[in-house]
């Protein structure tokens, strides 16, 4: 079989995307080779037009097209909560419930010390300024990091640093999904449910 060195560096370009194997990435590979010139063109201007066109907030660091997001420009919105989130993809899961008025902060990450990943390569400083600079006083932080063990240590960690100059700062409950069966759920999720219980 021939050394194919163009396709094995594209295999190894996809490869290097999140959540893509080793056979996903030979499988995107043939359908480009496939894919009509057409097809090829329309990726990938869509993706230089993507990274070229798109930016992050100045305010919230969620993703833009035109300096503010929409989020950050809507006045009606509570802009005394601020809801912070570890990458720009969870603000649109949270939108979909349409329960959240306020505003949001991505951190683009979570503190993970294994990873050498410290509060410096996440957008904490940002956060504390825009805290202690808003114009309007900022009442309740919602920590809305993963329930993971980064996302703890992020929670935790963003805890304490704010305690003191915001009056309420509060976790998102993790808890049981509507229709579930305790008896097929794992420990930490049964854990979550029991912190995040609410008063009836």
């Amino acid at each position: 079989m021939p050394n194919l060195k163009r396709l094995d560096r594209l295999v190894r370009a996809l490869k290097r995307l999140p959540g893509v194997g080793p056979r996903q990435a030979e499988r995107f590979a043939a359908y480009f080779l496939r894919a009509s010139q057409g097809e090829v063109e329309e990726f990938i201007t869509a993706l230089t037009q993507t990274k070229e066109g798109v930016m992050l907030c100045p305010v919230c660091f969620a993703y833009s097209e035109d300096g503010l997001c929409d989020i950050c420009r809507d006045n009606d919105r509570d802009q005394s909560q601020i809801c912070v989130v570890e990458d720009p993809q969870d603000i649109e899961v949270l939108e979909k419930t349409g329960l959240y008025k306020g505003l949001y902060h991505v951190l683009h990450g979570a503190i993970s010390p294994l990873e050498g990943r410290g509060a410096e390569q996440v957008k904490v400083r940002e956060l504390l300024e825009r805290v202690a600079h808003a114009k309007t006083p900022v009442r309740e932080v919602i920590l809305a990091t993963d329930p993971d063990s980064e996302g703890e240590t992020t929670a935790l960690y963003l805890a304490d640093l704010l305690r003191g100059q915001v009056p309420q700062i509060t976790r998102i409950g993790y808890g049981v999904p509507l229709g579930g069966d305790l008896d097929y759920l794992d420990e930490m999720t049964l854990g979550y449910s029991l912190k995040g219980r609410t008063k009836l």
